[in-house]
């Protein structure tokens, strides 16, 4: 029924058994313990992208959770009102929830899946003799012997603590004690992962916005500690290579969340870094204050418009030069006259007739004459 799930993953399976055996020998066990480990590898490998695409839309989750809060208020009882604001809300934000459960939905069939290829190695339907000539879908009978008789540490990859007893004698005198040598540590070093890693994926999370909705807050204790006691708990029930699954599984997830996490926060600050560069090169430097040019009641520059006025007056100001208050001209050239400048022919140039001044000059008031009070004599 589940032959598109046990096919691709007995063949991936089978490559990396190829592989080390071609290294180490086609029955070592530590070329199938490794060939199972690499299994996990290239699974979380195809599964990168969507698991960074997973921690981005953690991350801004987080960042309008207090809207969420607010539409929690204002919709609580209508659920459908509820639903259609939060997918409104989703995409408005570019977040898609089931993008982020992924990496999680497809390890499920790929786990089941390897659980079904290494439990039909030995099959307790099968007498020992018929189950050893009996291919294990991609498997062939060669395969399937190689696989029985390779150990790890003295003990069969397919083995488990609570296996029947009659399964049990077809190793050849291997006890439950051997076995649990071996699978408690691999269970309480796969727990220990486990908790590892969800602790880690808890502490990126906002304290205020778990403080504030409980129901995050005991889900993250469940993932911290009750996760990890059912991966000990459920070790007797599993065979050696489902623990090195879990085992390295955990190892990279590990790993690759203090990557990735190390990765986004730094694209983060240098986001903040270049905003905050340009907020500073918009604004005033530190201690300087804002110039602002001072505008008439129309809003026009005020400077502008005493020049225009000064034009109109005087449209010959900008060839003939610029008048100073004390009655000084100045041509432009450097060369400055008084009011009442001389003549060619050396005496004092007058006024016109009709009492203006010459063109290019600036008709003079007569000073006053200063009272004496001496006498005439």
């Amino acid at each position: 029924m589940l032959n598109f799930i046990y096919y691709p993953v007995s063949a991936i399976l089978w490559f990396w058994h190829k592989a080390f055996g071609y290294l180490l020998g086609p029955g070592n066990g530590f070329a199938w313990a490794l060939a199972v480990v690499f299994l996990v590898f290239t699974l979380r490998a195809v599964l990168f992208k969507p698991f960074v695409h997973q921690v981005r839309s953690m991350r801004k989750m987080q960042e309008f959770a207090p809207e969420i809060q607010k539409l929690k208020k204002k919709y609580g009882d209508d659920r459908t009102k509820m639903a259609a604001e939060m997918q409104k809300l989703q995409s408005e934000h570019g977040v898609n929830p089931l993008g982020g459960c992924l990496p999680v939905l497809v390890q499920i069939p790929v786990f089941i899946g390897l659980f079904q290829v290494l439990r039909s190695f030995n099959r307790p339907a099968l007498s020992p003799e018929l189950n050893r000539q009996t291919a294990n879908y991609v498997f062939s009978a060669l395969d399937v012997q190689s696989f029985l008789d390779a150990r790890v540490f003295g003990v069969p990859l397919s083995a488990f603590i609570t296996e029947p007893a009659a399964l049990l004698a077809r190793y050849g005198g291997i006890s439950r004690w051997q076995i649990a040598a071996v699978a408690v540590p691999l269970t309480i070093v796969a727990g220990v992962l486990t908790h590892l890693t969800a602790k880690q994926s808890v502490a990126r999370q906002n304290p205020a916005q778990n403080a504030a909705n409980p129901q995050a807050a005991m889900m993250n204790k469940v993932m911290v500690y009750l996760f990890p006691l059912g991966v000990v708990g459920g070790g007797p029930f599993f065979p050696l290579a489902i623990l090195m699954y879990w085992l390295s599984n955990n190892l990279w997830t590990l790993a690759q969340q203090r990557v990735v996490y190390q990765r986004i926060e730094a694209e983060d600050a240098e986001k903040k870094e270049v905003a905050i560069a340009q907020r500073q090169a918009l604004g005033p430097r530190p201690g300087q204050k804002p110039v602002r040019p001072k505008r008439d009641g129309a809003g026009n520059p005020v400077d502008a418009v005493e020049h225009d006025a000064a034009a109109e007056a005087d449209p010959r100001e900008s060839a003939s030069g610029a008048v100073a208050s004390n009655g000084v001209v100045s041509n432009g050239l450097g060369q400055t006259h008084t009011g009442a400048a001389e003549s060619p022919s050396g005496a004092q140039g007058s006024a016109r007739a009709d009492g203006s001044a010459p063109p290019g000059m600036i008709q003079q008031r007569p000073r006053p004459r200063k009272k004496t009070n001496r006498k005439r004599r």
